[in-house]
């Protein structure tokens, strides 16, 4: 961390001088039938590779330009990476990077190798690194991560989360990751496939998973571009974390789709020197931008004429200014004070938008104006009516619109009771639309308060409308109710902020509920430098004359702390809640040593690693038993099997052999649609192939008597060979059974004769999940004999005994029979039809990722 600061310290600001950019001569065409981010990526490498999509800032000052083959080449490295290390479609990888290439390169890789991304910040602060690692063991606990990539100086770091979780079981860098060349098919992703999980910043709590699709995020992307009018012309300045909704979804996912350059800076390089962000603008000629309100406020205060020397912002058309509360003084003083470098007054923009909706929500097109509405204090925080204020008013409230409703997303406002209000009455904002989340990662509860009103996600804000434009006025859980009063808390926050002596941007005021008290307590907690009692007196009366000017009433309590006591989310939003927390317990203020914490956490993490360590002990004592027990049954059926005078009765001992096993391991079978098989007439039945177990799962779950095809090879192990021709299995020639005619004769002569066939088509399994491709054989048997095919799907064997392990795990396996297809003809492309069909019916039920390259 020390490194990591004193290396963007040394960054030097984006040159002055010589304007760099590079635009398309003419706009191009964007993939308007994209279904996920993959598709989009393959879209642009394909009309455009050498393009320049990114330049990122590093260290020493220079940019990196990444180009879409670029990007497309070391994604696909990572995700070669990932299979190495077995990751499984579905399985989310966490990452912990900072914004830079690395980053790009992982998120496309992990998306590539079907796992699911898991955006987490680095710490930030070492002083609260307890209360970091904690709040990360939640997000990681949560989203099962397997994997965390990072970079090489935070594996420190990474090491003490890994100790809390036991199923964390990698800690990897990119360079780790991209030493090696994909062994096998990428598996395809659907539209409906989680994209990745973003974690809410937990400014009002635990945080929270919200599940974002590939449908979801094109949706969200389609609408914004449409309203904002981007185009590839375009350019876009970012010093936005990466791993935030608004830098991840709205910088670079908006960027990506619409063929626009992204301009990537590194957010420590930002705070350190606000200034950078302005030139990176001037020299890049950036026409789009966004940052949180502070990100404007911090320039406007920070900045100093002598390093804004020549600068020209004229190119700027959109300045996004959202993810926090928008204040109505800093877009007013902002542009006034850059409005002499070029700023056009139209182009700062209040935006809406959270991650349940994927990211915007609202948005004003281009050059409308910024609508301040005054409203009056009293009847607003009596009744919640937003009744215009006098102009002479001076303690009128001011809300700022933040536009409108993007296409396709419907917004409304609602009362306690449910029921929509009229424009210009505040209430809970409701949503719904294509970019709505369906719920949250792994929390049902969460999920059912989240659509509390039919199919209406609940935002969690309050607001009103106004001639069609949104006003956000705060959050629901910030409302502080004092002697039937709401207070808002917001624009008390930045009153105190203003008192000289006071940190801005680091006061929280909340209500605090005690029980023998009908209303809630007002208390203000405030950062400051000053130590001396007289100082601390001083600033104690000012808040108290402060919010006694705004609110006509006193605090109830006054709480002065040090810098940084405050708890704050990744994007600098104050944890309103957790202050509360932690004033209601008598914690607030209360610092622990960096040691001190470390062996917290260390300690903590002793009995998941001791319960980890005794699953681990008892998993490898369940193998052992379960492979005994398997040997000695095999023994006892290779016996009888070979003693046994007729076919039926040898099935039958197999069977009963192989329903003990699964009894005596505890694995549950479980059987759907057998009364699918055909009766009257013999059949071919094809099923996937996930393991060893698969035959002996076959041989319980199907009544009827099977004769198994095998590979030839196999009749190369004596142990194998006599046992299996006993139980009437049949070998054919490297299992392709139109490369030779007399094997192929002898299966359709074998049907003709009442005998139903099994096939695993995929001829072999792998340990990664996945469907292979299909040999022909099965099909063209069951044409050429004119006998239908059963599509039977195995799920759950690989997971019990996985390729190249020998390590047994006690699960359920399902077996889903499906209904018989009949070939519509005897020559090849009714084989291939068969062959077609049935591969879609088990990849409807199989929950795995197609990996035909046919």
């Amino acid at each position: 961390l020390r490194d990591a600061r004193a290396a963007s310290s040394l960054v030097p600001p984006v040159s002055k001088g010589e304007v760099f950019y590079r635009k398309p001569e003419e706009t191009l065409a964007f993939p308007v039938h994209a279904k996920t981010l993959i598709d989009v990526l393959d879209w642009h490498t394909n009309q455009q590779p050498d393009r320049t999509h990114v330049y990122v800032y590093e260290n020493n000052g220079a940019a990196v330009e990444i180009s879409y083959a670029r990007l497309q080449e070391r994604a696909k490295a990572v995700a070669a990476g990932l299979q190495r290390e077995t990751l499984r479609a579905g399985q989310s990888v966490a990452l912990m990077l900072p914004t830079g290439k690395d980053y790009l390169f992982s998120f496309f890789g992990i998306l590539m190798a079907g796992g699911v991304p898991v955006p987490i910040y680095p710490p930030a602060r070492i002083s609260q690194i307890e209360e970091h690692l904690r709040r990360h063991v939640k997000i990681l606990d949560n989203a099962r991560a397997r994997i965390l990539i990072t970079i090489p100086e935070a594996k420190r770091v990474a090491r003490l989360l890994q100790s809390n979780l036991p199923h964390l079981h990698r800690l990897a860098t990119v360079e780790d990751l991209s030493a090696h060349e994909i062994t096998g098919g990428l598996p395809s992703r659907r539209p409906g496939d989680i994209a990745f999980l973003q974690y809410t910043s937990g400014s009002t709590g635990d945080p929270k998973g919200v599940i974002l699709t590939h449908a979801n995020l094109l949706a969200n992307i389609r609408a914004m571009v449409r309203r904002a009018r981007v185009t590839s012309h375009d350019t876009f300045v970012s010093w936005l974390p990466l791993y935030h909704d608004m830098g991840l979804i709205g910088t670079w996912f908006g960027s990506l789709y619409i063929g626009a350059q992204l301009v990537l800076l590194s957010p420590l390089s930002f705070l350190s020197k606000p200034a950078r962000w302005l030139w990176a603008i001037h020299r890049h000629r950036g026409t789009l931008t966004a940052s949180p309100n502070f990100g404007y406020e911090l320039c406007r205060r920070k900045i100093t004429d002598a390093e804004l020397e020549g600068l020209d912002l004229s190119s700027l058309r959109m300045a996004l200014n959202g993810a926090e509360p928008v204040s109505a003084k800093t877009l007013t003083e902002f542009n006034q004070r850059f409005a002499r470098y070029g700023l056009d007054k139209s182009a700062l923009t209040p935006v809406y938008g959270l991650a349940e909706a994927t990211l915007g929500v609202a948005i004003p097109p281009p050059g409308h104006p910024v609508v301040i509405d005054r409203v009056r204090r009293d009847i607003f925080m009596d009744s919640g009516r937003a009744e215009t204020a006098a102009a002479e008013d001076v303690n009128a409230l001011q809300w700022v619109g933040c536009g409108y409703p993007l296409h396709g997303e419907q917004v409304r406002i609602i009362d306690a009771t449910g029921t929509e209000v009229p424009e210009r009455q505040e209430g809970r904002l409701e949503l719904k639309g294509p970019s709505a989340t369906t719920g949250y990662f792994h929390n049902p509860e969460a999920s059912r308060l989240l659509f509390r009103h039919d199919d209406w996600l609940d935002t969690g804000d309050r607001g009103y409308t106004a001639d069609g434009e949104v006003f956000i006025t705060g959050r629901d859980k910030d409302v502080i109710v004092r002697g039937g009063r709401n207070i808002l808390p917001y624009e008390l926050d930045e009153a105190v902020g203003q008192i000289t002596g006071i940190r801005k941007g680091c006061v929280a005021s909340f209500g605090s509920r005690e029980e023998h008290l009908e209303t809630e307590r007002l208390v203000i907690v405030a950062e400051t430098h000053e130590t001396e009692p007289t100082k601390l007196a001083r600033l104690h009366r000012d808040i108290v004359d402060t919010t006694v000017d705004i609110l006509s009433v006193p605090p109830d309590d006054v709480v002065l702390v040090p810098p940084h006591t405050i708890p704050k989310t990744s994007s600098g939003k104050l944890r309103r809640t957790t202050t509360r927390q932690l004033y209601e317990e008598g914690r607030l203020g209360h610092k622990r040593t960096v040691r001190w914490q470390i062996a917290r956490v260390i300690a903590a993490g002793i009995v998941p690693r001791l319960r980890a360590e005794l699953r681990r002990v008892g998993s490898i004592l369940y193998s052992a038993y379960a492979r005994t027990l398997f040997h000695l049954l095999a023994g006892l059926a290779c016996i009888a099997v070979l003693l046994l005078p007729t076919l039926p009765w040898r099935w039958r001992w197999v069977r009963a052999e192989a329903r003990l096993l699964a009894r005596l391991t505890g694995n549950q079978i479980s059987v759907v649609g057998a009364e699918q098989l055909p009766r009257d007439q013999a059949f071919v039945l094809a099923s996937n192939h996930q393991s060893y177990l698969d035959s002996f799962v076959l041989a319980i779950a199907i009544p009827i008597p099977l004769r198994f095809v095998a590979k030839s090879e196999l009749l190369k192990n004596v142990l194998v060979r006599f046992p299996l021709r006993r139980l009437g299995t049949l070998f054919v020639r490297r299992f392709e059974v139109q490369q030779s005619a007399e094997d192929a004769e002898r299966l359709v002569d074998v049907t003709r004769k009442g005998n139903s066939l099994a096939f695993f088509p995929e001829g072999t399994f792998h340990r990664e999940s996945g469907l292979l491709p299909f040999h022909m054989g099965a099909f063209v048997a069951a044409a050429q004999a004119g006998i239908p095919i059963v599509p039977v799907t195995i799920r759950g064997t690989r997971l019990l005994l996985r390729d190249d392990s020998w390590r047994i795990y006690p699960g359920a396996v399902r077996v889903l029979i499906g209904s018989p297809l009949q070939p519509k003809g005897s020559d090849w492309k009714a084989a291939l039809d068969l062959k077609n069909a049935t591969r879609k019916a088990i990849l409807e039920h199989c929950g795995e990722p197609d990996l035909a390259t046919d």
